[in-house]
């Protein structure tokens, strides 16, 4: 074959190849009905833009009100707690899971009770707290219907110097295996904002919800290698019986501050004491500035709350893993500690969650900063169906919107525009 014929040849087959994916792309982008004006239920067999495809490949149902991990959060004051009339020296912040135990619900959480409220690092001293949750304790409370709490006191206080967490022990999540208790708190040995967040993860067991707690005295989740997204911070753990085994998530800081990213990691263990083992893909879920998650179906659901290209979302893996979009929700709660009656049943077919107990912080303003506790409600349950919790066209007073106002440096940007725009048309 001469070299006119090879180049000929050649010509005939691009041409055959260009036109074969011109008719796909024609095929794809193109069809000869209008998309229905009644919205299928199912995904329809037809040609379907970008936006119609993740409406029924990201979510599990087309429209908000039937997909189950969709809700409104409400929210509902709890009684019980004194505050020292919120002058700032008593915060309660940080709930654990919400577990019902010897007839009645039982929640730990970080509890601070100090001469002044948080001055920040350097003023800080053996009294005087730099943080919310610095010169703290784990203290718990019982209730019998979720509203009204009986506060029982110190569960785990901060063990004598140099153990960990002689400075503050904060933010426990509670795990029950094979009959005994195991609580999982951040163990701090300097004040929060010397050198960030750095603190590891400890443990203390016990035969009953109610102590003694007998601290492990070691840390059972490390911080990672100089260099590793979590060699500062391993925040929040969050434990639960999943595969057979302990998935215990977590939240760490990093990137550097004050701009600091939130993401969160999974390490898991055959034994709540350890050891842990971090999961070679993390941080599995890349936003999110508490770390909030409850079995659901055959995998794992998490409440992404703040921080992050993804916040404001709830997420799902099927694999505990590997975490999509399930939905986009507003006024989520922060710190989020639900009741999950499943969460140490190693359940293959988790029935999701309908209250828990959250935070709020800066109760009255920065200079009395503290946390208060309260109760959230929702509808991410297989087993209940609660249109109330499913509105997705909310109203609010403009009330509301004012109170995001422009704050003063926004103020005096805006009126310098305005001023050289008035000085440039003279």
């Amino acid at each position: 074959m001469n070299k006119t014929k090879i180049i000929t040849l050649l010509i005939l087959i691009l041409y055959t190849v260009l036109s074969c994916v011109g008719d796909k792309k024609e095929t794809t982008t193109k069809r000869d009905t209008a998309f229905p004006y009644k919205l299928p239920a199912e995904k329809p067999d037809i040609p379907l833009s970008a936006a119609l495809e993740r409406n029924y490949t990201n979510y599990m149902a087309p429209r908000p009100e039937d997909n189950e991990l969709f809700s409104q959060f409400k929210y509902t004051k709890l009684k019980g707690f004194d505050y020292n009339d919120h002058d700032g020296t008593i915060s309660r912040r940080d709930p654990s899971k919400v577990i019902f135990a010897n007839g009645k619900y039982y929640v730990w959480y970080t509890y601070r009770n100090t001469p002044t409220p948080p001055q920040g690092a350097e003023k800080s001293n053996e009294s005087i707290p730099s943080s919310d949750w610095d010169l703290a304790e784990i203290w718990y409370a019982t209730s019998e219907d979720g509203l009204t709490w009986e506060e029982q006191g110190v569960a785990v206080p901060r063990p004598p110097k140099p153990n960990v967490g002689w400075r503050s022990v904060s933010t426990a999540d509670i795990l029950k295996w094979e009959g005994k208790y195991y609580l999982y708190y951040q163990g701090f040995m300097e004040a929060s904002g010397k050198r960030g967040d750095d603190c590891p993860v400890v443990v203390s067991y016990s035969d009953s919800p109610d102590g003694p707690w007998i601290p492990h005295n070691e840390i059972v989740i490390p911080n990672g290698a100089p260099g590793e997204w979590d060699q500062f911070s391993i925040h929040d753990p969050h434990p639960f019986v999943y595969k057979g085994k302990i998935y215990l998530y977590y939240k760490s800081d990093f990137d550097g501050d004050p701009r600091l990213v939130r993401m969160q990691g999974l390490a898991t263990a055959n034994n709540p004491l350890g050891p842990f083992k971090k999961h070679p893909l993390n941080p599995v879920i890349n936003s999110g500035h508490e770390t909030s998650l409850f079995p659901f179906k055959e995998g794992m659901a998490a409440m992404v709350t703040r921080d992050g290209n993804e916040h404001h979302t709830i997420q799902y893996a099927e694999d505990g893993v590997n975490f999509d979009i399930a939905s986009i929700v507003t006024l989520l709660p922060t710190a989020a500690g639900s009741f999950i009656p499943d969460a140490f049943t190693n359940t293959s077919n988790g029935r999701g969650i309908t209250w828990g107990l959250s935070h709020f912080t800066n109760v009255t303003n920065w200079s009395e900063n503290h946390a208060v506790l309260t109760r959230f409600d929702c509808d991410l349950s297989q087993d209940i169906h609660d249109p109330d919790m499913k509105h997705h066209n909310e109203y609010y007073k403009p009330e509301f919107y004012y109170k995001h106002s422009l704050n003063e440096k926004q103020l005096q940007r805006i009126t310098k525009s305005n001023k050289a725009k008035q000085a440039s048309s003279k």
